[in-house]
């Protein structure tokens, strides 16, 4: 342990509850196991609806969660306002009970820079998460620029001008942290977003889940605008009544504003029989879903976004030895490599080809959910990143010592663990 030197972490994300986000829980966990005391300021929702409990070390601070925006800048004011005025009203009551040293913003939105502002000036430093960059999901979900767009592109400046550290959880990230946010290199550490392999496990098939189909294709994540399912949807429609492969199934796990419109879309294409929705559903439920998956897709869309944004959903289909299908995205080959088939961008009908490919090719599409897997235990599961976790840590807790004139720590052997 390090001796002499407090190390509180505040944690602050506002578009998932804690520990429904498995970012942020594998950070604040690995936190808690390195020796850190971390506290967590989030939303409620999806069954996570205390407004306090410890778990696994982590303490747990929830609000309300507003009203979800999708268009109009009112709705996102409104959004935005309400979780605001909870982080600093949460963040009040954890400085009372707890304390903080260092606080740990995760966007969107790219707004918790001003709890970092506002808590600078009691000597608390800022750390910046970079989960998603702001500006380009605002283009890939109304597809425009705009007032709003310029308005975000200040808010990202501003973040990345408060903040000590950034995290990016992929090169790309970390180029638009130094590029456009100004940040020294020294200071932007890549975290990836990686399952978390011992848990994570590869395990038997439920044979029931594939509706009496040889080839069950499994999809996990958010059905949102930006997430492509209207492309996955004409692609399944391609691959069914113009290719023929009609002994297919699709599971779909998740939620998201879009899923009626995605239902009703299934609907009117007669492709009810091959579609199951299962709505959000987690650990071993997660797990047998994508375990019974003879193929993962991936249907995010070529965009400013996707194109540097790493996919969980890649990540866990390569963690389970499974083969890939997404559109040919800079940074989803950077992750999937020769585990994945790449479609051209944002053709449905290249999709399904490639889909059929696979089906086609079942000793190929094994070997290559087999390179998948050694890809992730070999360079990206979640042990990979925890070292440059606490490398970022002990950066912003060195600039805090620096600034305040505090002497650096006595440290004893084993001082912080990892517990990958």
């Amino acid at each position: 342990m390090v001796q002499g030197e407090a190390r509180r972490v505040l944690i602050v994300v506002e578009n998932l509850p804690v520990p429904l986000d498995r970012r942020v829980w594998l950070e604040a966990t690995t936190l808690v196991n390195a020796g850190y005391q971390v506290s967590v300021i989030c939303p409620m929702g999806r069954g996570w609806d205390k407004a306090y409990e410890e778990i696994d070390g982590v303490h747990i601070y929830r609000y309300p969660a507003p009203p979800e925006a999708h268009s109009g800048a009112l709705a996102y004011a409104r959004e935005y306002g309400l979780s605001i005025s909870h982080w600093f009203r949460l963040a009040r009551k954890v400085r009372r009970e707890r304390g903080f040293d260092v606080i740990h913003g995760c966007n969107p939105p790219d707004l918790i820079f001003l709890l970092g502002l506002w808590y600078r000036l009691r000597g608390v430093r800022y750390l910046f998460d970079h989960h998603d960059v702001c500006p380009e999901l605002f283009e890939a979900k109304f597809d425009k620029k705009g007032l709003l767009y310029r308005i975000m592109r200040i808010w990202e400046r501003m973040t990345f001008a408060s903040a000590d550290v950034s995290l990016a959880t992929n090169e790309s990230f970390r180029q638009v942290a130094i590029e456009r946010g100004k940040m020294a290199p020294e200071d932007v550490f890549v975290v990836r977003s990686a399952p978390r392999i011992e848990r994570f496990v590869i395990g038997p098939a439920d044979e029931s889940l594939k509706k009496g189909a040889k080839t069950l294709l499994g999809y996990v994540g958010v059905i949102g605008q930006q997430e492509g399912m209207d492309l996955l949807v004409e692609a399944a429609d391609h691959l069914v009544n113009t290719l023929g492969k009609t002994d297919v199934h699709f599971a779909i796990v998740g939620f998201g504003p879009q899923v009626p419109a995605v239902k009703q879309d299934v609907a009117r294409r007669g492709l009810e029989d091959y579609f199951t929705f299962t709505g959000a559903l987690y650990g071993d439920d997660l797990l047998r879903v994508l375990n019974t998956a003879d193929i993962g897709v991936s249907p995010d869309p070529k965009n400013p976004m996707n194109d540097i944004s790493t996919m969980n959903k890649v990540m866990e289909y390569m963690t389970l030895e499974k083969p890939v299908v997404q559109f040919d995205l800079k940074e989803g080959r950077a992750s999937a490599d020769d585990a994945s088939v790449y479609a051209r961008a944002n053709d449905p009908q290249d999709f399904a080809r490639k889909i059929a490919w696979l089906i086609d090719h079942p000793e190929e599409a094994r070997e290559m959910g087999q390179r998948g897997r050694r890809r992730v235990l070999e360079q990206l599961s979640w042990d990979h990143s925890v070292p440059n976790l606490l490398a970022a840590y002990e950066r912003i807790f060195a600039i805090r010592r620096r600034l305040s004139g505090t002497p650096a720590p006595v440290t004893t052997g084993g001082s912080l663990r990892s517990d990958g």
